[in-house]
């Protein structure tokens, strides 16, 4: 590995005790919590990770800052490293991990000549990908998406879904080569920006309007907040029994309720079955196998029309907000810019980099969310065969087993007992949750801190930020502006979204797509994961909600009921009482 100055080390303790494999120790470990901010599965470790096609992107641009990105699980929580891109390390697979150990000197010229490759072709990905998209990846996609769905799980045979599991696997892995071109090309253009912004109005923090500038008017995330919105614009003009039912406290409730009634069962079957089987391959997290999806369970859907209902949520206004806001981002950047070369290179890569902001939803869509939701619910179906033949208890404890794992005993050539191992890991996950995990370990030094992506998890800031002065105060990153005085609730599960009420400040881990039920109702957001380019700092810009990120441990600080000061500006959070 070349030289680079060591700002800290952290390889464990009594509290966080860590095994390291030779040359794991030299590397920087961030905590996955923008992602899979719980207890991994042992199932989605092994095949679902957002990580297994890391290498593919790293080969396909020829990055010189790193050769892959991998994965390694820490008493319960995933944890990964960019492997600088050295011809010298030399990769053995462990469990859940990887070893690397040097083989021959760096190549010295390496960098540069690759470097030199991914500056001249960087740019041609930045200014086609839109276009690749749209007209043959997108499409390519929707198509394996039409065929998986009309696959009919149901009749198929043990032996059928254990070939089907493979058919979703090879999928997988070719949607997520997709997703890491978009992504870095995407990120590209990002950060292209970003430099001319700081070329044209001088070094400084330019996160906030940064921020700003990445929203976008036109994804499928607003196109599922609408159809939403016109179900509650239905059931308020209609009133009646589908009306009636929504009264009810809790999503679930309204579920009940419906189902006892001609008109009920009508909407549920005309208009949620209709919305289930395009927007509903959506979970509490969607890098996970192990959440129930909406499109196996209606409630989160009713609940986030009853809460539309209760606060008469006006999404064309809504939307206009952030049409109008991003209107005002894009005249504030080129405020006061001299005509001239800079104005029109600022101008080149702001009108790129807008262009790009609705693939950050819509690769959410169709891949994070819709691709893995896909694998999962293969998953489940083989989960109730083996439940039907008395092997497992739950179609859920498939989830507990390894890939290999669950092969064997799908072909009955697994020797030990399938439920015993499956409650053993149930309560090794369950000890997990008691765990405070750090936000990284390993050695942190200058060469790996400037990895590109780690600013979607907060950093260098959360090395360098400031100690809190007070106990009382929490300290993240500013992720959306305003400030907002509320009461705060805590959430940690899908089953405490009901219990939110209207201008109650969320305190949570981490947000998905499946958050945004909650963000028509909350006046603002506290998250322990995140940067500025993470989803709860972008759906809190556009929607106006004042929002602090990435403070580690704000679920742990802040309890449920406790009045709180969010400062989205300075990214300060105070507990008042």
């Amino acid at each position: 590995m070349t030289d680079s100055t060591v700002i800290n080390t952290y390889f464990g303790d009594k509290t966080f005790p860590i095994d390291w494999e030779d040359g794991q120790r030299e590397l920087f470990w961030v905590h996955d919590d923008l992602h899979i901010p719980n207890p991994v599965s042992p199932m989605y470790a092994d095949i679902g990770g957002w990580w297994l096609k890391c290498d593919y992107m790293f080969r396909r641009f020829g990055t010189p800052f790193a050769s892959d990105w991998i994965v390694k699980i820490i008493n319960g929580y995933v944890y990964t490293a960019a492997v600088p891109a050295t011809p010298g390390l030399h990769a053995e697979a462990t469990e859940y991990g990887f070893r690397y150990t040097p083989r021959v000197p760096l190549d010295e010229e390496y960098a540069s000549q690759i470097g030199a490759y991914l500056n001249w072709t960087l740019p041609h990905y930045a200014e086609n990908f839109l276009h690749w998209w749209r007209e043959r990846l997108r499409p390519e996609i929707e198509r394996n998406f039409r065929r998986f769905d009309g696959y009919d799980m149901e009749a198929a045979s043990l032996l059928e879904l254990a070939v089907h599991l493979e058919d979703a696997l090879d999928m997988h892995d070719r949607h997520w080569q997709i997703h890491w071109v978009l992504n870095f090309a995407q990120f590209s253009a990002t950060m292209a920006l970003n430099a001319a912004i700081s070329e044209v109005r001088g070094e400084g923090d330019h996160s906030g309007l940064m921020g700003r500038l990445q929203s976008s008017t036109e994804n499928r995330n607003w196109d599922a907040i609408a159809e939403l919105w016109k179900m509650k614009e239905k059931i308020k003009a209609d009133g009646g029994a589908v009306a009636r039912a929504f009264e009810r406290p809790t999503g679930t409730d309204v579920l009940r309720a419906l189902q006892k009634t001609d008109a009920g069962r009508r909407f549920l079957s005309d208009d949620v079955e209709t919305y289930q089987k395009v927007f509903g391959f959506k979970s509490m997290y969607a890098h996970e196998f192990s959440f129930t999806t909406w499109r196996e369970n209606a409630a989160p859907i009713l609940e986030a029309v009853r809460g539309y209902l209760e606060s008469d949520y006006d999404f064309p206004t809504e939307l206009r907000a952030v049409g109008d806001d991003l209107e005002a981002a894009k005249s504030e950047v080129t405020a006061d810019v001299p005509a001239g070369a800079a104005r029109e290179k600022l101008a080149s890569a702001l009108e790129l980099s807008l262009r790009m902001n609705p693939l950050t939803p819509d690769h959410h869509f169709y891949i994070d969310q819709g691709t893995n939701a896909r694998v999962r619910l293969v998953l489940i179906a083989i989960g109730r065969e083996l439940v039907q033949a008395g092997v497992l208890d739950d179609p859920e404890d498939v989830m507990y087993l390894r890939y290999n794992e669950l092969r064997a005993v799908m072909a009955g050539g697994y020797a030990r007992d399938a439920k015993a191992l499956v409650a053993d890991r149930r309560d090794e996950r369950e000890a997990a949750y008691a765990l405070r995990p750090p936000d990284w370990v390993g050695t942190a030094t200058e060469e790996a801190v400037a990895f590109p992506y780690l600013s979607l998890w907060g950093f260098p800031e959360k090395l360098l930020r400031k100690r809190p002065e007070t106990e009382a105060e929490i300290i993240g990153l500013p992720a959306s502006r305003g400030v907002v005085e509320g009461t705060a609730k805590v959430v940690l599960s899908a089953e405490e979204f009901d219990e939110v009420k209207k201008g109650d400040i969320v305190v949570c881990r981490m947000t998905s797509p499946a958050w945004v039920v909650l963000f028509t109702r909350i006046s603002g957001l506290v998250t322990d994961a995140g940067g500025m380019a993470s989803h709860p700092a972008v759906v809190s810009r556009e929607f106006g909600l004042p929002a602090v990120v990435g403070t580690s441990d704000a679920t742990r600080r802040i309890n449920t009921g406790d009045r709180v000061r969010v400062n989205g500006s300075t990214g300060r959070v105070e507990v008042l009482a």
